[in-house]
């Protein structure tokens, strides 16, 4: 064979074809989603809407009131008796500051270092992916976890608030009355944005994830950075530098259910959110790319 052969057949072994990059996507799905713990997580993220639909409903039961009027955040709990659409902005809203990222820590932080930990990576690099496409596939199927997740939060709420309570036509924030069509559209806009959301921590997992061997010391890390900045952000001295936190806009999602929809915080948080992902990203691939890789 001769040299121009034996390069050809060099750069064929280095260019992995694309179908195999969507077999690897695929193969990382229905292990990640296979998981008992996986399924763990996404089985306590549905209990949450139970909780608190069973929660008003014993609560107002008797014709009390829940919560306080108004537009951020659990205060959607005032509405949720009149309209069951409002458990899903109220379970969302209750599950993002720490349950969804929590969880997103969980699979993000063991997408490389629970392969290392388990002895597996080496041989999955063997295989014609290339780091990059590995990496790729991992952050891939993390963002895939976030969509699934909040999707299983609202559509458990959903499910609970039509059981529960009323459904129909909806007031909005800013006082107008519109369709329960127009209402569960902006909820799964609302549950698009809130998946989204977490891409910063997401990316910030999957770089913690390429320094250590251990899946569980990674998990820890990950969730321990989500606990961190959660307080950080509460501290008002820090006010200056709460802009930039990657969970200070998560609730920003309430304004689209305002009338006309306030855009300003929900673009902050989507640009926010993809700073986080270009900049540990990045940092992701730089240190996976070039550690030495033994387990």
């Amino acid at each position: 064979m001769s040299q121009a052969d034996l390069a050809v057949v060099e750069t064929a072994a280095v260019r992995p074809n694309p179908l195999w990059s969507l077999g690897l996507l695929r193969s990382e799905l229905v292990t990640t989603f296979r998981r008992w713990r996986t399924l763990a997580l996404l089985g306590v993220l549905a209990a949450v809407p139970i909780l608190v639909g069973v929660s008003v409903r014993i609560e107002t039961r008797g014709g009390g009131q829940v919560g306080r009027g108004g537009g951020e955040g659990p205060a959607f709990i005032a509405q949720v008796t009149n309209n069951g659409l409002f458990l899903v902005f109220t379970a969302l809203a209750a599950t993002l500051p720490f349950f969804l990222p929590m969880a997103v820590g969980v699979v993000a932080g063991d997408a490389v270092a629970g392969e290392a930990d388990a002895g597996t990576l080496r041989y999955l690099l063997v295989a014609p992916a290339g780091r990059t496409r590995l990496l790729l596939a991992k952050y891939a199927t993390t963002m895939a976890f976030c969509l699934v997740a909040t999707l299983v939060v609202a559509a458990s709420a959903l499910a609970v608030g039509a059981l529960l309570f009323p459904l129909g036509d909806l007031t909005t924030i800013s006082g107008t009355r519109i369709s329960f069509a127009d209402g569960l559209g902006r909820a799964l806009l609302i549950a698009l944005v809130v998946a989204l959301s977490l891409a910063g921590i997401a990316a910030l997992g999957l770089f913690v994830s390429t320094l250590t061997n251990s899946g569980i010391a990674a998990m820890a890390t990950t969730v321990g950075l989500l606990i961190t900045v959660q307080i950080l952000d509460q501290i008002p001295q820090l006010h200056a530098l709460q802009p930039y936190f990657f969970s200070h806009y998560w609730l920003s999602f309430a304004d689209l259910m305002r009338d006309p929809v306030y855009w300003d915080d929900l673009a902050k948080n989507l640009e926010l959110q993809a700073l986080y992902t270009a900049v540990f990203g990045s940092a992701a691939w730089a240190r996976f790319t070039t550690r030495d890789v033994t387990a």
